[in-house]
């Protein structure tokens, strides 16, 4: 058995029941956990719940980039900052569509589409409704991250049929307002609430390197995993470098293995919640991104664009996914050989 030091042992090594009530306490014990033994009971839960050789790809689309008049400090998007970015107009449903359409060809199941908003307005809701209903009928799955939700548009969106709404809480309570002072984390947690109550799944996660402590991760994680129901897809973000931008001043990207515990204590602390490695993955090395599926995390973005930051290209995702004997749709498109057959039958954002 491996001791976790209090941290409700048997049923987070056990990973068959669901928690929300996890303490900052708990998951410094588990992220202090010797490596060997914290990867183990990451392993042990993660094959539980998901295939461990399988791997959900999804892809991410600007539909409106840039203005947004938020001031979220990691952000080249903010209307705040002089970061050379070229604000647009929402896209054309025709150019979305045939993007989504290419994004499945290469090998891409889910199709996520961001606009630079505060919150949606109506005139705008309606194109991306219709947006929704086109990707829907390639036979995708679909996610948008639109901003603040009222209740109404989270309905709106639902019937038109979305999937799944990100939105990220970023970081802990404690440091949330260091990042961000033009919209609270309650108001956060309200469009999620408004999100679920409709019938859409949450995409909900944070970033980490923005001059952050190990415990406001941590925190971060407390707060998702105590929600009534936990965020389907939690997405881990490596910022990525942003000129002009507050958290210049402040980050630093997290040592890589202190990265990897971060996602091992994701997988623990939300068991049957599919955790993205998201952004900043041109920065990790083939084996940082190794370590980091082994310790439970089994979705990425694909594509060589992730809004408006650089992503590895699908060759090199293909080649390292072949290497690892792991299975995805991109793999399979890729002709990339198929890894061995899992445990368990995989299911499941930005």
């Amino acid at each position: 058995m491996v001791d976790v030091s209090g941290a409700s042992s048997d049923q987070a090594e056990q990973g068959k029941a669901v928690r929300h009530d996890w303490t900052r306490d708990q998951a410094e014990a588990l992220y202090g956990l010797p490596f060997p033994d914290l990867m183990f009971l990451a392993q042990s839960v993660h094959r539980r719940h998901f295939d461990p050789t399988r791997l959900e790809t999804a892809s991410l689309l600007s539909i409106k980039t840039g203005g947004c008049p938020e001031d979220c400090g990691y952000c080249s998007q903010s209307a705040h900052y002089d970061t050379g970015l070229k604000a647009t107009k929402l896209m054309d449903r025709d150019v979305v569509v045939a993007t989504a359409r290419r994004a499945k060809a290469a090998g891409a199941e889910r199709f996520c589409m961001a606009a630079a908003w505060r919150s949606p307005r109506e005139r705008d809701l309606d194109q991306v409704c219709d947006m929704v209903s086109a990707v829907k009928d390639l036979g995708m799955e679909t996610c948008v991250t639109l901003g603040m939700l009222t209740p109404p548009q989270a309905q709106r969106l639902k019937q038109a049929g979305l999937d799944f709404y990100n939105h990220n809480v970023d970081t802990s309570p404690e440091f949330y307002d260091r990042i961000i002072t033009t919209r609270t984390l309650q108001d956060r947690i309200d469009t999620l609430a408004h999100v679920r109550d409709a019938g859409i799944k949450v995409c909900c996660g944070g970033i980490v390197g923005m001059g952050e402590e190990v415990d406001d991760r941590l925190g971060m994680l407390v707060l998702l995993a105590n929600l009534d129901e936990h965020p389907d897809s939690v997405p881990i973000n490596l910022w990525n470098e942003v000129q002009g931008v507050p958290v210049n001043d402040t980050a630093a990207r997290p040592d890589p293995i202190a990265l990897v515990r971060l996602i091992a204590v994701s997988r623990i602390m939300m068991p049957a919640s599919v955790v993205r490695l998201s952004a900043g993955r041109q920065y990790m090395s083939d084996e940082l991104q190794s370590l980091c599926l082994l310790a439970g995390a089994n979705s990425i973005f694909i594509g060589d664009v992730l809004l408006t930051t650089a992503n590895p290209q699908a060759d090199r995702d293909a080649d390292l996914l072949a290497r690892l004997g792991m299975t995805s749709s991109l793999s399979a498109r890729s002709g990339a050989p198929s890894g061995a057959s899992g445990i368990a039958d995989a299911s499941s954002l930005a």
